[in-house]
């Protein structure tokens, strides 16, 4: 299986597995052109949502989606936690891949040029037929909801 990407720039790193056993690889900042005291860096308040460049449009083979997930230690070191996890990316999307970031602590955080900000996971998608019924087949659990099948 190929996952092709191009990139922005020279400046940009391709996706990375960072183990052999990894399921998901390591995506980062491209901050090129965001300057903070002469570093590519940006600034995310408490509280504050942003969109990070990655400077990768992916080609994503038909039948595929690429999830975009929060890295475990940019959330417990820092905070950060993708907004909108897991996140969708189409098969048929041919535009900038973009990492919506959250910052979940108490105080400002930077992240810089290069810095690992999320993980994508390459995942087999299938689109269902759709069908309108009347009604649905019963089961055990019935209509009840959130909760309902104990502590």
């Amino acid at each position: 299986m190929k996952l092709k990407f191009k990139k922005k720039h020279k400046g940009v790193s391709l996706p990375e597995y960072k183990t052999s056993g990894a399921a998901g690889m390591d995506v980062c900042a491209d901050l090129i052109g965001e300057d903070i005291n002469g570093i590519n860096s940006k600034i995310i308040e408490s509280g504050e949502i942003v969109k990070i460049d990655t400077g990768l449009y992916p080609e994503i083979p038909e039948g595929y989606e690429l999830q975009v997930r929060s890295r475990s230690g940019l959330t417990l070191k820092q905070g950060l936690i993708v907004a909108n996890a897991p996140g969708t990316i189409d098969s048929d999307f041919r535009g900038e891949l973009a990492v919506i970031l959250k910052n979940d602590s108490k105080i400002s955080q930077a992240i810089v040029h290069g810095q690992r900000i999320a993980q994508i996971v390459l995942s087999k998608v299938e689109q269902a037929e759709i069908e309108e019924i009347d009604e649905l087949t019963e089961t055990d659990r019935g209509e009840q909801g959130y909760g309902s099948t104990g502590k």
